[in-house]
């Protein structure tokens, strides 16, 4: 047999834990050039809506992506294949803390909850956010988003992002066009007496109403029925957000999916924003529940996720949105581009 060197047992572990899916702590590198010619762009490799490793949502946070192009931010997250991958900069306004830029594999967005959640938590980990500091606030495409801050022990345990306010669209009462396109039965729409609806806290979503969490589960999109049912009800095609507030074991107020033809997202804050405000508005939740909601989603995938919801009431008005949660750091590594 012949002598396997510590190197090339090295590279035969790291290949057998890449193709095993392990997340985390391997650097990644692209070597052109010669040694030494690449420049390494450290990120941090994340959990979030969640306390534990392996659940929740993806996220890649670059914590010094100075020169990068908005290409080559681009061509990165299309590299890591997460749902979303931030870039944190230094403050454009004075009144944020940073410039975080987040970017999917396909486009940039000005909004999204899980990247925003889970940056925080990526800049206190590096000490970029001092411990025991209450508010940060993130410059966002979508303009300055204040994110609250609850520490424990010295550690962040827990972010809030607060949102737009939101506006309510149009409701859809034809049940039987929309669970066709959504492969349910109509009365697992009508049982619920409610419509689905538009609405709009940051992200914009339809939020359609199920009876139960097998019906969740059982949803699949078909790509041209729901086109249809927009077409027809003269709406843009938007994401398409299913709940129920079926009662299980633990102790989440709602379980939902985002529906897609392809990956599916396991935990989205700028459809948990709008689901909230969805339920406050249809009296779902009374006024005092709403200020402590916690949506489950990601389950049916294996990537259990907890979005908490904070909606402030005022005079029967929804007057403050937050969405929050948890993360988890799993890997401290780098790119190497050049």
């Amino acid at each position: 047999m012949s002598r396997i060197t510590r190197r090339d047992w090295g590279k035969q572990a790291m290949a057998g834990l890449a193709m095993a899916g392990v997340p985390g702590s391997i650097v990644m590198k692209r070597e052109q050039g010669g040694a030494g010619s690449a420049k390494r762009y450290r990120y941090l490799h994340l959990d979030v809506f969640t306390n534990r490793p392996l659940t929740g949502n993806q996220l890649a946070v670059f914590l010094e992506p100075a020169g990068l192009t908005p290409d080559l931010m681009q061509a990165i997250a299309r590299e890591m294949a997460f749902s979303e991958v931030t870039f944190v900069f230094p403050p454009e306004d004075p009144k944020t803390d940073v410039r975080v830029r987040i970017f999917t594999p396909a486009t940039e967005m000005a909004f999204a909850g899980h990247p925003t959640i889970g940056t925080a938590f990526g800049l206190a980990h590096i000490g970029r956010i001092k411990p025991r500091q209450a508010r940060a606030v993130f410059g966002l495409g979508a303009g300055p988003t204040p994110i609250d801050l609850d520490w424990q022990n010295g550690r962040l345990a827990f972010a809030w992002m607060t949102t737009p306010l939101p506006t309510f669209g149009k409701s859809i009462d034809d049940a039987a066009a929309v669970a066709s396109a959504i492969g349910v039965d109509a009365a697992d729409i009508t049982s619920t007496k409610l419509q689905p609806q538009e609405v709009s806290a940051g992200g914009t979503f339809l939020i359609v109403p199920l009876t139960t969490r097998q019906a969740v589960d059982r949803a699949a999109l078909d790509q041209r029925a729901i086109a249809a049912v927009f077409e027809k009800q003269g709406m843009q095609r938007r994401g398409v957000y299913v709940f129920s507030a079926e009662k299980a074991s633990d102790d989440a107020t709602t379980y939902s999916r985002l529906l897609s033809a392809a990956r599916e997202d396991p935990a989205t804050g700028s459809a948990a924003g709008p689901l909230g405000c969805y339920l406050v508005r249809h009296g779902i939740v009374s006024a005092q529940q709403a200020a402590r909601i916690v949506n489950a989603q990601g389950v049916k995938i294996q990537r259990p996720s907890r979005i908490s919801l904070a909606i402030d009431v005022k005079n029967g008005e929804i007057a403050r949105v937050r969405v929050g949660g948890e993360s988890v750091v799993v890997g401290d590594s780098a790119l190497a581009i050049g």
